[in-house]
């Protein structure tokens, strides 16, 4: 077994200004244990032991998230860990492990008030490093919520995504086999020697009618509608009756209709005509769910610039607080969906643009909204309400959800770091943290109201920040 001396510690960094004799008292007081690779010195939900410090070897340091450990951090030789003084700390939320074979000496948390009370020294280095180890592991948890975030958002806005782009692919694959057939089409429709007069009425009354005046159809109207025009189509041998049939009443065209443009051709004629008219209705039909497809995805690209602020400075600027609030629900989309909630925005539009760190912002409201539709999610459905207004020369934001309130035994800890009622990899309890941490950074603050069936999360901040 390796002999432990004040000379070893003292080779420490963080131990090098303690006096001899404090060393040799934590010396004498400790034990030098010997551990082989595999073991752990402890693990998560035990009583965490009084300080150690790793003499020789390696141990990797491994946290819980979800069904598996996570690599945080290594111990490497002189490395100190363990409840240190003036630790809340109680139970292990880490696995040490050793990587290899491993010696080190344990100080037994039993002595750490005589510690506290006779060696001044010895205590200030520790909670040194303490202090360095509380800002490392903040930093990790913190970059680990915004991971876990991103992954939220990233995970819905792909599906997002996914549905329009997938929309184009088909459309363009349909459109490119419509438009291989317009020249056949065109060549029968010039056969017929029409007048101009006559493929003039035939435009007009089928082809290009804005989208505000296509009808709306109720189920039962659009069936019996399909039913008319199936029979009339059939009864004047008219193919792809059925696409044609679709198309037709997308437009809202009934038998009427059909009869006026029959009485313009000689009865041969009548499918070959309406052969051209499918043509050019399925041809508008695809352009127009192209454009709305694309659309789609450009809305979804204008909310990812918003709401990430990628193409603005990060210093603050006067902004509609409302565009962030709304860029930050069209990330959240999938979610909202998926929990079938309802958005009731309840927006004070006469509200003036706000001095504000936008992007930071939108970190708060993605925050807060998904802790809310986390909080419904046992619902199987919600209602999440977004009230704006203004509270003297403050802006203030509401967001409430009809989830099942905040316990009263714990409501005055939803905002410490690290608390999380969540199942774990579901949460790292960072959230409402880095929600205060904003709002403070905006001279602002943060209240909450809960009842059983309602929760509401309020935000102030100054408007002219």
């Amino acid at each position: 077994m390796k002999n432990i001396t004040v000379k070893c510690l003292q080779a420490i960094e963080s131990l090098k200004d303690v006096p001899d004799d404090e060393l040799q008292w934590f010396i004498d007081c400790g034990k030098v244990i010997e551990l082989p690779a595999g073991d752990a010195i402890f693990r998560p939900g035990d009583l965490l032991p009084g300080p150690f410090v790793v003499v020789t070897g390696k141990v990797k340091l491994c946290i819980p998230v979800g069904s598996e450990m996570q690599e945080v951090g290594i111990y490497e030789s002189g490395a100190i860990g363990g409840n240190l003084p003036f630790s809340r700390a109680k139970i292990a939320n880490v696995l040490p492990q050793a990587l290899e074979d491993l010696t080190y000496l344990q100080f037994p948390l039993e002595l750490l008030d005589e510690m506290i009370r006779l060696h001044f020294r010895l205590t200030q280095a520790l909670v040194h490093v303490m202090a360095n180890r509380i800002r490392e592991y903040t930093a990790f948890e913190q970059q680990n919520e915004k991971m876990m975030a991103l992954g939220k958002l990233s995970a819905g806005l792909a599906h997002e995504l996914n549905n329009p782009a997938a929309a184009v692919v088909r459309g363009s694959v349909s459109l490119l086999e419509h438009l291989k057939l317009v020249p056949d089409a065109f060549k029968e429709v010039i056969s017929l020697g029409l007048k101009a007069e006559d493929i003039s009425f035939f435009l007009d009354k089928l082809i290009s009618v804005p989208p505000d005046e296509k009808p709306v159809l109720s189920m039962m109207d659009r069936s019996e509608l399909e039913d008319d025009l199936a029979d009339w189509l059939a009864e004047k041998r008219v193919p792809c009756a059925a696409d044609l049939t679709e198309n037709l009443v997308e437009l809202g065209v009934g038998t009427s209709d059909l009869n006026d443009i029959a009485a313009r051709l000689p009865a041969a004629s009548i499918p070959t005509m309406f052969r051209w008219i499918n043509s050019q209705l399925a041809t508008e039909k695809i352009s127009v769910d192209l454009k709305e497809a694309s659309g789609r995805i450009a809305d979804l690209v204008g909310a990812v610039k918003s709401f990430t602020h990628m193409d603005q400075g990060r210093g603050k600027q006067y902004v509609d607080i409302h565009t962030g609030i709304q860029s930050t629900l069209k990330m959240l989309q999938h979610k909202i969906r998926n929990g079938n909630v309802q958005i009731v925005e309840n927006f004070d539009l006469d509200l003036p643009e706000v001095n504000a760190m936008i992007g930071e912002l939108n970190q708060v409201w993605t925050n807060l909204v998904d802790n809310a539709l986390d909080a419904m999610e046992p619902n199987g459905n919600g209602k999440l309400t977004i009230s704006t207004g203004r509270a003297k020369d403050c802006v203030r934001v509401i967001i409430s959800d009809n989830g099942p309130g905040i316990p009263e035994n714990i409501k005055t800890r939803i905002f410490d770091p690290f608390f999380t009622i969540k199942e774990i990899g579901k949460g790292t309890g960072l959230g409402l943290d880095v929600v205060m941490r904003i709002v403070k950074q905006h001279k602002g603050a943060v209240k909450v109201q809960s009842r059983p069936g309602q929760t509401d999360l309020i935000v102030e901040f100054p408007i002219n920040g």
